[in-house]
């Protein structure tokens, strides 16, 4: 038996099949241990000859053919079924993988015995998921966020899909995607995270072609939502777990329509019409326990939903719309090669006062402040002023479009603001290590932007994290090889950010940080050093002593890498 199948949906791909193919033909995996399946879906275009030149030429590809049966949800059926691998993993014709996934995948759920196996995901159609923060060998639904992520792009053993009848819905169905996914997760045993290698690579069309969906109207996309209800409530019993599992789609799809910024998009019958849709889904579908256990400000929506308070909810919109997120760097200093990172964060009402709850007669009462004037919204109670609160720091590798997540102990806690008025905050340390941060790799060559994520009381915001003082980071030498790590700020809006020199810059780089010692004398051997440097080289050395970053694409430092520094 072969150990993976890939499985290729295709249908009229045309160059885009030229962009996928070498990402998979190439595995490290080894072509005598895989597949890959392409299934034409009645293309009309030159898919199906390109396909038959990639079988010609390369024996481990095989290709399938069928009248168009409107999605990708048919031909990703043929294809599990036709596959010979012990796991199959679907690719989309536009999307590629990175060249040890399937090696590396295979193993992890090999090693666990694992159902499903999540692989990191990067590319402009995918932004920062903290599903990936770090490789879990074994979870399930119940323990991990895993309906944050209803993509199929992940590996799945054939055998669990065929045991448990786990298809995707053929023909026309919208969120076909989440209802395969929904299946899946809520049987399966044991479920694998890879989050320290970039595995799919999912990127956004110039043709904005991703997705094969059009305008639809929203009885009919809130009838395709309720499935993936049911097939949720199909594979768990009513109680706690099912409440969280539903969490996903009612806080997500259903009040989408209802919060900002969407409800402040539409007007007139086209907003009362979205509005009536997932109001009658919101009584209908979902347990009481499912909108109890969400923070303050999302159950309060929830509420207004349900009591039918349109006005109400325009307004609670127009008002969260404007909180920010109040993010103070306490902290930035270097221990035994680590970046130590002391953050605390808060949010800011529109006001630019803080968001507050009140101790009224032992209860604690939603910013009365923020919720003046909105009927229905008098007296909300947040119980749990902790529910969903969490945060952490991000790290977005600008040259290859990467975020990692260094590890950290923010916590939420309440700081007393007098009067009975109080403040949930994250505070606590997060540890940007250059040698570890990739998932227990180095960083590679390029800039790496520092960014905040606080969610709190319902509002979630990502910003980035900036320090208008600008305090001085000496740059360090780290690894081995060893590189160049320079900290600073970026000119324009004072936010973290490191320089990593290609490595191979050794003996420069340990000269120039002499720069950060106070002697005289040190000072002048530096830059005696620096003018006999060949002149490129010399120049990005200089521009590190400025605290500018010369492998961005500008002073600011927000580009890509450029150059290289010899050694």
């Amino acid at each position: 038996m072969l150990r993976v199948s890939v499985v290729v949906p295709v249908y009229n791909a045309g160059t885009y099949l030229d962009r996928c193919a070498p990402s998979l033909l190439g595995q490290t995996l080894g072509r005598d241990a895989y597949e890959v399946i392409y299934v034409d879906d009645g293309s009309t275009d030159d898919s199906p000859e390109r396909l038959a030149r990639l079988a010609s030429r390369h024996p481990h590809v095989r290709v399938i053919t069928q009248e168009n049966s409107g999605w990708p949800g048919r031909p990703r059926n043929v294809g599990v079924r036709a596959a010979r691998g012990e796991y199959v993993q679907f690719v989309d014709q536009d999307d590629e993988l990175m060249p040890e996934a399937l090696q590396r995948l295979y193993d992890l759920a090999v090693r666990n015995d694992s159902d499903i196996v999540l692989g990191k995901v990067t590319g402009t159609m995918q932004g920062p998921s903290s599903v990936f923060k770090h490789t879990v060998d074994q979870c399930t639904a119940a323990d991990a966020p895993l309906f944050e992520t209803l993509t199929p792009h992940k590996m799945f053993r054939r055998e669990f899909l065929l045991s448990h009848g786990i298809e995707f819905p053929e023909g026309r169905v919208r969120l076909e995607d989440q209802v395969f996914m929904a299946r899946a997760y809520v049987r399966a045993k044991r479920v694998s995270i890879l989050g320290d290698y970039p595995c799919y690579v999912w990127n956004r069309r110039e043709d904005g072609g991703n997705t094969s969906a059009g305008a639809t109207l929203p009885e009919t996309y809130y009838a395709h939502l309720r499935t993936v209800v049911d097939a949720i409530k199909e594979g768990t019993d009513p109680g706690p777990l099912q409440d969280h599992l539903l969490r996903r789609s009612y806080r997500v799809e259903l009040l989408r329509p209802v919060s900002e910024p969407r409800i402040l998009q539409r007007t007139g019958d086209h907003l009362r019409r979205y509005f009536e849709t997932v109001r009658r889904m919101a009584l209908d579908a979902y347990p009481p326990g499912v909108r109890d256990g969400l923070p303050a400000i999302t159950r309060l929506r929830g509420k207004l939903l349900e009591d039918g308070n349109l006005d109400s909810l325009l307004e609670l919109a127009r008002r969260v719309r404007q909180i920010k997120p109040e993010v103070t760097v306490e902290d930035v200093h270097w221990h035994k090669g680590r970046l130590l990172i002391t953050t605390r964060t808060g949010m800011i009402r529109p006001d630019g006062e803080p968001l507050t709850l009140v101790d009224h007669h032992g209860r604690l009462l939603l910013d009365p402040d923020l919720l003046a004037g909105i009927k229905g919204a008098e007296n909300w109670e947040a119980p749990h002023p902790f529910a969903y609160a969490h945060g952490e720091l991000l790290v977005h590798d600008t040259t290859r479009d990467e975020w990692w997540f260094p590890p950290g102990d923010l916590a939420p806690r309440t700081e007393p603001l007098g009067d009975g008025r109080h403040r949930v905050v994250l505070a606590g340390r997060s540890t940007l290590d250059p040698e570890t941060l990739r998932g227990n790799t180095p960083m590679l060559p390029g800039t790496h932007l520092v960014w905040s994520y606080a969610q709190l009381l319902g509002v979630g915001r990502r910003s980035r994290l900036a320090n208008p003082a600008r305090p001085h980071i000496p740059a360090t030498v780290s690894g081995t090889p060893p590189r160049l790590v320079a900290p600073a700020w970026t000119t324009r809006d004072a936010q973290l950010r490191a320089a990593v020199a290609p490595p191979g810059s050794a003996t420069i780089a340990k000269r120039v940080l002499l720069h950060a010692t106070s002697s005289p004398r040190v000072r002048t051997t530096a830059r005696d050093t620096l003018n006999h440097l060949p002149p490129g080289v010399r120049r990005r050395m200089r521009a590190v002593l400025r605290g500018v970053d010369p492998w961005a694409g500008g002073a600011g430092g927000s580009g890509g890498a450029g150059g290289s520094v010899g050694s």
